[in-house]
């Protein structure tokens, strides 16, 4: 009734569309459909200027959230909130825990507006990894053929998830439009620097270019690329374990210490 009354939709409802539009096969929850219901409600109300839009707009997309910036900024303002509220039992059991209630609502809301942030990170880092056998397969391909969307084609077969997608929507654009601006799209969902090397390579060659020479090139920077790659996680590995090894060496020495103190206490005992 209050539903009816205040024009709202039902919390079924919002689940069952939510559930849609979700790709992974985690099912939405009730606090979830009703925190967006709200983050809807308040977007109206959430001042952004263009550019900020502009760029939040942008990683949305890349990362694959299907929300309005404003919606966005606004969802996590209220789980923010969410916490922050609990704020008024603490004043009247403990005073001291409300402010560490303040300091993670604060947390909360860094961390749900970062999540777009950090997600396309992740996709993105995703891709560059496969970006090396992209590239090598592009270069043998077109030693046989010039057909840019049967190469993409081919590739998506074998490659991560992620990538597969990517590439998936981009072959539909090339279908249903034209090949150069599919991949500018995929360039600007990516956001890759080296995916953007991969792109001219592939628009040249769809301008006529040779673009094996490009492509072998390409190849030998990003083979360059991961080496100094592997290098610096490699370089991170001694500190960590340097770390443990300490640890380890402090607690022997603490087994040994307590060994002595109790047989120096035992013959105290005896003495007196």
């Amino acid at each position: 009734i209050i539903a009816d009354r205040l024009k709202i939709p039902y919390l079924k409802s919002s689940k069952a569309i939510m559930n849609m539009g979700r790709t992974d096969r985690k099912l939405t929850t009730v606090i979830e459909a009703v925190i967006m219901d709200l983050s809807i409600k308040l977007s109206r109300f959430i001042p952004m200027d263009k550019y900020k839009k502009n760029r939040l707009s942008a990683t949305l997309e890349a990362a694959g959230i299907k929300m309005t910036p404003e919606c966005y900024q606004a969802h996590a303002v209220i789980k923010a909130v969410s916490v922050g509220l609990l704020v008024i039992p603490c004043l009247a059991i403990f005073p001291l825990i409300a402010v560490i209630v303040l300091i993670l609502a604060v947390l909360v809301y860094f961390r749900e507006y970062q999540k777009a942030e950090n997600q396309m990170q992740s996709k993105r880092a995703e891709i560059e990894t496969e970006l090396l056998r992209f590239v090598s397969t592009i270069e043998q391909e077109l030693k046989t053929s010039r057909d840019v969307l049967s190469i993409l084609e081919s590739f998506k077969k074998t490659t991560t998830p992620v990538f597969a997608d990517e590439i998936g929507i981009t072959c539909a654009d090339m279908r249903s439009g034209g090949y150069e601006v599919a991949l500018m799209r995929l360039e600007a969902r990516v956001n890759s620097p080296q995916l953007s090397d991969v792109v001219r390579g592939l628009i040249s060659v769809i301008r006529g270019d040779d673009g094996i020479m490009y492509f072998q090139m390409l190849s030998h920077d990003f083979k360059q690329a991961e080496l100094r790659k592997l290098k610096a996680q490699a370089q991170k590995i001694p500190g960590k374990i340097r770390i443990f090894s300490m640890i380890m060496l402090m607690c022997f020495l603490a087994t040994y210490l307590i060994i002595i103190a109790v047989q120096v206490i035992q013959s105290l005992g005896v003495m007196f």
